[in-house]
């Protein structure tokens, strides 16, 4: 029963680490960038966005498929610098255990 009662132990305070993760990576913010920074992307480590800059020069309505363009691509910059912090952030709380293959982070 010692055993059982200090694996409890080591799951509750797991599971107050991935509290406390969840509102580290809310208040980490990453930016993506396409178009040469035309258009900026925020998001926070979790993936949230947190803001959008476009440029003057692509708001003309012949650029405009340009402009979705870069939307997307600056978007995709940043979710994966939010996944690369996101990582970063568990190893520390896992001490370098790498999560299994195909397991994901809960956000």
């Amino acid at each position: 029963m010692k055993n059982l009662g200090q694996m409890l132990k080591q799951a509750q305070q797991m599971q107050q680490k991935m509290a406390d993760m969840q509102q580290v990576l809310d208040s980490i913010e990453v930016t993506g960038q396409a178009g040469g920074g035309l258009v900026r992307v925020t998001l926070s480590a979790k993936g949230d966005l947190r803001g959008l800059h476009i440029d003057p020069s692509l708001l003309k309505a012949e650029e405009g498929e340009i402009l979705e363009d870069l939307i997307k691509a600056a978007h995709h910059d940043a979710r994966q610098k939010a996944q690369e912090r996101s990582q970063e952030e568990m190893k520390k709380i896992t001490g370098g255990l790498n999560l299994p293959e195909g397991m994901q982070l809960p956000f």
